[in-house]
C-alpha cells in the first residue's frame, strides 16, 4: 500500500518578537543563539516595537555609557510596547533595571537562554508547525552571510582591576572542542567565507577543562587554543583570532600564520606599557619582552598584523608613564590601535586605587595618544601600497565596492575601496588587488587578475 505525508496545512503566522543586541561581538552570539531557538520554534521577528507581541532587549553592561545605552532601549521599548524581556550583561545587576523599569516581563544575564525563551514562551505561546522547516543548519545570524563570529567560551579568570566581565559573565568556561568545530563547519557549509574566532580570552581556552580532547572528523582534537586553530584551518576559510592574551603559548600559533594555515592577525590587548601601571591594572608587566616577541613574530611571518587597545588615564598614571606608552608604542609599531579613556565603572577595583587622573587630563593624552598613533598606521598602511594582496569583498555601494585585506577585521579596522571593475564582484568574494594609495586607516585598490 502506499502511503504519503499529510499535505501541511497553512499554519498560523507565529508570534512576533522585536530583537535589540547591543554590546560586543560576544552578545552578538548570544543574540543569534536566542534568535536561531526563536525561529525554531516558529516565531517571526518584527522590524518595529509596536508590531511585535514581545521585545527582548540584549544589554551590556560593561561601561558606565553602554548601560545608559542599554537603559535607553529599555525605556524606548517599554513607552512603544511595553511587554519587554531583559537579557545580557546589565542583566546580572537587575536592580538597576527594576528601579527605573519595575515591570519588565523577565530579566536575565548573559548565555541564560532557557529563561528568556521561558519569558516569551509566557508572554506569547508559540504556534507549532511541525511540516515547516524554519531555520537553516547554521541558525540565524546578525552577520552578513560571508563572515561570522565564532565563540568559544564564556567568562574570564582574570581579575583586571578596570574590568567587570567577571562579575557580569563568571569564570571561564570552554566550549567542547567537538561542538566548537562542528558549529564552525555547518557556518562554512551555509556559506560563511571568514570565521572570526573570539571569547573573552580566546588563548586560554580549555584551561578550565585540561584541555579535555574530542572527536572530529575521525580524529582526536585537544580543546587547545593552537590545536584549535589548526582543525579550523582545514575548513579552507579565513580564520581570525581576536581578544588573544599574551601567554607565551601564544608564540606557537604564528608558524601556523606563516604557513597560510589561518590569517596573519592578532588582536592583543596590551592596555599599557608602563610597569607600574600594569602592574596596577593586574597586567603582565613584561612589556620588554613583548617588544622582543613581536619582533620574533614578525621575523617568522612578515606580513602579520596586530592590533591591540590601551587605556589612558587609569589611577596613578603619571606623565612619565603616559610617555613610556608612547615610547612602547613607537617601538612596537602596531597596525591598528583603540584608545579609551579610563571610566570608573561602577563595581570596579580599580575605582579603590588612589590618585585618580583628572578628566582634562585624560582627554588631553587621549588626543596625544591618537595623534602619534596615526603616525604609526600611516606610516604601516604606505607599507602595502604597490602590492599585492588577496581581499575579501564585504559590500556593493553606490560609492564603489568595499573590501577588507586578511589584516582588517570587519567594522572595526580599515577596508580596501576597489575601483570597479569589469568582473561583478559579490560580497564573500576573494580577489587579488594591487594597493595604488593609502591614509591612515584604509586604502585604495584595483583588482589584478
Amino acid at each position: 500500500m502506499n502511503t504519503k505525508a499529510p499535505t501541511p496545512q497553512s499554519a498560523e503566522p507565529g508570534p512576533k518578537v522585536g530583537f535589540v543586541s547591543l554590546g560586543c561581538p560576544k552578545a552578538l552570539v548570544d543574540s543569534e543563539r536566542i534568535m536561531t531557538q526563536l525561529r525554531v520554534e516558529g516565531y517571526q521577528f518584527s522590524p518595529s516595537y509596536d508590531g511585535a507581541d514581545v521585545v527582548i532587549v540584549n544589554t551590556c553592561g560593561f561601561l558606565d555609557s553602554a548601560r545608559d545605552e542599554s537603559l535607553e532601549a529599555i525605556g524606548e521599548a517599554m513607552a512603544a510596547n511595553g511587554k519587554v524581556i531583559v537579557t545580557g550583561c546589565l542583566g546580572a545587576q537587575p536592580e538597576k533595571i527594576r528601579e527605573q523599569f519595575p515591570n519588565v516581563l523577565s530579566i536575565s544575564g548573559p548565555q541564560q537562554y532557557e529563561t528568556v525563551m521561558k519569558a516569551v514562551h509566557e508572554a506569547a505561546p508559540p504556534a507549532h508547525d511541525p511540516y515547516l522547516d524554519l531555520v537553516p543548519p547554521q541558525g540565524v545570524k546578525l552577520t552578513p552571510r560571508h563572515y561570522a563570529y565564532l565563540k568559544i567560551s564564556e567568562g574570564c579568570n582574570h581579575r583586571c582591576r578596570f574590568c567587570i566581565i567577571p562579575q557580569l559573565r563568571g569564570d571561564l568556561v570552554s566550549r567542547p572542542v567537538e561542538d566548537v568545530l562542528q558549529e564552525a563547519e555547518r557556518l562554512v557549509q551555509g556559506g560563511v567565507k571568514e570565521l572570526l574566532v573570539i571569547s573573552q580570552d580566546t588563548s586560554a581556552y580549555g584551561v578550565d577543562t585540561g584541555y579535555a580532547a574530542g572527536e572530529w572528523r575521525g580524529k582526536q582534537v585537544n580543546a587547545r587554543f593552537v590545536d584549535l586553530a589548526e582543525a579550523l584551518s582545514e575548513l579552507g576559510v579565513w580564520v581570525r583570532l581576536h581578544y588573544v592574551y599574551p601567554y607565551p603559548h601564544v608564540d606557537a600559533v604564528i608558524p601556523l600564520m606563516a604557513e597560510g594555515k589561518i590569517l596573519p592577525y592578532l588582536d592583543i590587548p596590551f592596555q599599557h606599557a608602563s610597569p607600574k601601571i600594569l602592574k596596577a591594572m593586574r597586567r603582565p608587566a613584561h612589556q620588554e619582552q613583548t617588544l622582543s616577541r613581536i619582533q620574533d613574530w614578525r621575523r617568522q611571518c612578515p606580513d602579520l598584523v596586530l592590533r591591540s587597545t590601551f587605556i589612558v588615564g587609569f589611577p596613578g598614571e603619571t606623565e612619565e608613564d603616559f610617555e613610556e606608552l608612547l615610547a612602547w608604542l613607537e617601538e612596537a609599531r602596531l597596525d591598528r590601535v583603540g584608545c579609551f579613556q579610563y571610566e570608573a565603572v561602577e563595581g570596579a577595583a580599580a575605582n579603590e586605587l588612589p590618585n585618580p587622573v583628572p578628566e582634562e587630563v585624560k582627554e588631553e593624552r587621549w588626543h596625544r595618544f591618537m595623534a602619534a598613533q596615526q603616525e604609526i598606521s600611516s606610516r604601516r598602511m604606505q607599507e602595502r601600497v604597490g602590492r599585492v594582496l588577496p581581499v575579501m569583498v564585504d559590500a556593493r555601494t553606490e560609492e564603489g565596492i568595499i573590501a577588507r585585506t586578511q589584516g582588517d577585521a570587519p567594522e572595526i579596522d580599515g577596508v580596501v575601496h576597489l575601483s570597479t571593475p569589469e568582473i561583478p564582484l559579490m560580497p564573500g568574494m576573494i580577489v587579488n588587488a594591487r594597493i595604488t594609495a593609502a591614509d591612515a586607516y584604509d586604502l585604495e585598490g584595483e583588482v589584478v587578475a
